[in-house]
């Protein structure tokens, strides 16, 4: 989650010497707009083959838990490492979307649980496993496929790369160069929006 305590009297009170009156988080986000650089979306920061994380229908949650169960009986926090690894690193689904998912399953009589060092192990029953049986075997593997992995990494280096030279001048530089920093950031900003909008 974005802390929302970096706004402009927040910036300046961090301010090192070489900031010049406005802290780097505060320069990016003149730069940027309100919620900074855009590079921390499906490019930035994740893991695996590209990096990001996608978002898989909320029907494959329940898929990917039957299809887990299916091996061995599973904690709900070890059910998201395994997707989370199985996907390589392309999903890793919410506590929020499997806990609910698995009291889902467990009211539908398709598994059961019981508590195992204070957590709860569940467990296929009869009825879910044989829907496991005629349901998809890897569903998470969905959330990786057609994706151009090299585009990806190519597209992550190009926005890390604007970012650390703009760093660079925002650290270093004086008032006049962060400007004119921020006003590159802007104009290729403009010229980005143009290209989706296929203007010339």
């Amino acid at each position: 989650m974005r802390s929302h305590g970096n706004g402009p009297e927040g910036g300046r009170g961090h301010c090192g010497p070489g900031h010049h009156g406005w802290g780097e988080s505060e320069g990016r986000r003149a730069a940027f707009g309100p919620w900074g650089p855009p590079f921390g979306g499906p490019f930035g920061g994740g893991r695996g083959r590209g990096g990001g994380r996608g978002r898989a229908r909320r029907g494959d949650v329940r898929a990917s838990i039957l299809a887990l169960l299916k091996i061995r009986p599973m904690h709900g926090y070890e059910m998201i490492q395994e997707i989370d690894e199985r996907s390589g690193g392309a999903w890793k689904p919410s506590p929020g979307s499997v806990y609910p998912t698995l009291q889902m399953l467990e009211d539908e009589g398709l598994i059961v649980s019981q508590s195992d060092g204070g957590k709860k192990l569940f467990t296929l029953t009869d009825t879910g496993r044989a829907e496991a049986e005629s349901g998809p075997e890897a569903p998470w593997e969905e959330a990786g496929r057609g994706v151009d992995w090299d585009t990806v990494n190519e597209i992550r280096q190009a926005g890390f790369g604007l970012m650390e030279a703009f760093g660079q001048v925002w650290k270093s530089g004086n008032a006049e160069q962060r400007q004119k920093a921020v006003a590159v950031i802007n104009e290729a900003r403009k010229k980005l929006y143009l290209i989706l909008a296929d203007e010339h």
